[in-house]
């Protein structure tokens, strides 16, 4: 199994970014997936989380600005990014609990990189 990610790059604060996140391989069925990010010199925490059923979870800071959502038939959780703050620069994990041969596993990608600059 595989998350391949896209989407990242530079943006003028107050702009907007889209990432995407795509899950390929061997899958059965996935329940939780979900963003992380680390910012420079800080720990990584949880960006958002979005269930099976499209609950969604979002740190304090990002309600109102960030949405995530899912295609379920095409294995991809988004993160729309908007009103994006210089706070906001980070390497952006996604992230998915799979159940595939041999059991259920969270898998991660290998991050993206966005920067909120003037």
């Amino acid at each position: 199994v595989q998350l391949v990610e896209s989407g990242g790059g530079l943006v003028q604060p107050g702009g907007s970014l889209r990432l995407s996140c795509a899950a390929s391989g061997t899958i059965f069925s996935i329940y939780n997936m979900g963003w992380d990010r680390q910012a420079p010199g800080k720990q990584r925490e949880l960006a958002a989380t979005i269930t099976s059923g499209s609950t969604t979870n979002y740190a304090d800071s990002l309600k109102g600005r960030f949405t995530i959502s899912r295609d379920n038939a095409k294995n991809t959780v988004y993160l729309q990014m908007n009103s994006l703050k210089p706070e906001d620069t980070a390497v952006y994990y996604c992230n998915a609990d799979i159940l595939r041969i041999g059991g259920r596993t969270t898998y991660w990608g290998q991050g993206t990189q966005v920067t909120v600059s003037s």
